[in-house]
């Protein structure tokens, strides 16, 4: 409150987040903060996708000062605080995603964890056209080229500063193997703020992108012959402040945690496909080609399987890390990262043994390959995690009743209207000239 008197601060907007993932903002006088801190701030939760009922539908925002930051490039001075959910009694609304989050990283810390992410957000840059249907890139370049003059660069540039801004810090970003697509790393953090960390990068890099004329997409896969968008996210249990997946003596360093860790995870990836995959389009991304993950197993440095032993530094044990590969970029990051933890939980309380490791390319072994080695396939489609997570123990329980009600309620709405398209792919396949 002190730091928004000193800097002259005009506007300070409260940021949560739907069950869908869309951030929502409310923007409050600096003379509502100590009110909004001490009383919450009051509104129609029944309005806002999935929160509440509407025979129940107050609610209260009460802002998070860990969170305080400045908006960059607002002209005024304006502030962002991320809020947690409460009911008119002041506890924790069920339904709030960040509270979700929250309560899977309590289970974990009863269990002797804390758990730290960073993620390698990737997304598109268009050309702004008069037609939001005829999507072009902004440019022809592929992995890692330099754009030379090009839009890209100091889009890039501007997103990364407007980032560090904030206080969120970016390992480094780079032009991703589509053409105008791009990447931004963020640094390890705690898994909340690494949540928190993704909803301010989408915002950052949307907002940029439209001041320079260029729109900005998180979809999974917005072109049928180039790359999707994922957003790989690595994963860390820390004990007794060490890395309780490091082990010198262990299969590539790994301790028995990490294995039982990595065994959640592949055990239940179909089961939490529907969250960490949310969309239709998600799946057009895992069975389109591009290097997605598809198949449920674990390699060593193996870009071909879903979760994967990093490479790091001999003596920096402190980085040992799981990557889950299939989350895309239009993931729920608290959803998200609640059932990938739960998960990895999951197999290190019940002690999960860990599948062998796969040493091949699986995109190019056979069915019966595959079957053999006990490799199993993520969900073809919606329709096919919807139904897997709906017997789904692990995921009710993580999300909670009435989170997990409204998931399972959206996407099937999704999969329905889906189904009653008829797309110009369809036209052209049975529309012939006489």
């Amino acid at each position: 409150m002190r730091t928004v008197v000193e800097s002259d601060i005009r506007f300070i907007r409260l940021w949560f987040t739907d069950v869908s993932g869309q951030l929502k903002a409310v923007a409050i006088d600096p003379g509502e903060l100590e009110a909004a801190f001490s009383e919450g701030l009051g509104f129609d939760g029944s309005a806002v996708q999935g929160l509440t009922r509407v025979y129940e539908s107050d609610m209260l925002l009460r802002p998070d000062p860990t969170t305080f930051a400045l908006l960059p490039n607002q002209g005024e001075k304006v502030a962002r605080m991320f809020c947690d959910l409460l009911t008119p009694e002041g506890k924790p609304a069920l339904s709030d995603p960040r509270g979700v989050l929250e309560r899977t990283l309590r289970r974990a810390e009863e269990i002797g964890f804390s758990v730290q992410i960073h993620t390698e957000v990737e997304f598109y840059m268009l050309k702004q056209t008069s037609d939001p249907l005829a999507i072009e890139p902004v440019d022809n370049a592929g992995y890692f080229d330099y754009v030379a003059r090009g839009g890209s660069n100091d889009f890039r540039r501007r997103a990364v500063q407007a980032l560090e801004d904030m206080g969120i810090s970016v390992e480094f970003s780079h032009h991703e193997a589509g053409p105008g697509q791009n990447e931004i790393d963020l640094r390890a953090a705690d898994a909340l703020t690494a949540a928190d960390n993704i909803q301010s990068l989408h915002t950052v890099v949307q907002e940029i992108a439209l001041s320079e004329n260029q729109m900005a997409t998180f979809m999974p896969k917005p072109f049928i012959d180039y790359p999707g968008s994922g957003m790989h996210t690595h994963i860390s249990l820390l004990e007794g402040g060490s890395n309780a997946f490091y082990d010198p003596a262990g299969q590539h360093r790994m301790s028995r945690t990490a294995r039982a860790f990595i065994a959640g995870l592949l055990r239940h990836a179909r089961e939490i496909s529907a969250v960490v995959n949310q969309h239709v389009n998600s799946y057009k991304r895992l069975w389109g080609g591009g290097e997605a993950p598809c198949y449920i197993c674990w390699g060593h440095n193996n870009r071909s399987a879903l979760v994967r032993i990093p490479l790091y530094k001999p003596g920096k044990g402190q980085d040992a890390r799981v990557e889950y590969r299939a989350i895309d970029s239009a993931a729920n990051p608290y959803l998200a990262f609640a059932v990938l933890i739960a998960a990895g939980l999951a197999g290190v309380q019940g002690r999960y043994d860990l599948m062998e490791e796969a040493q091949d390319d699986v995109w190019q072994l056979s069915d019966s390959e595959r079957a053999v080695l006990g490799i199993e396939d993520l969900p073809h489609s919606l329709k096919d995690a919807i139904d897997t997570m709906a017997r789904s123990e692990l995921v009710a329980a993580t999300l909670g009743e009435e989170a997990f009600d409204y998931v399972l309620r959206d996407k099937v709405s999704e999969w329905n209207a889906y189904r009653a398209q008829v797309t110009p792919w369809e036209l052209r396949k049975s529309i012939r000239p006489l």
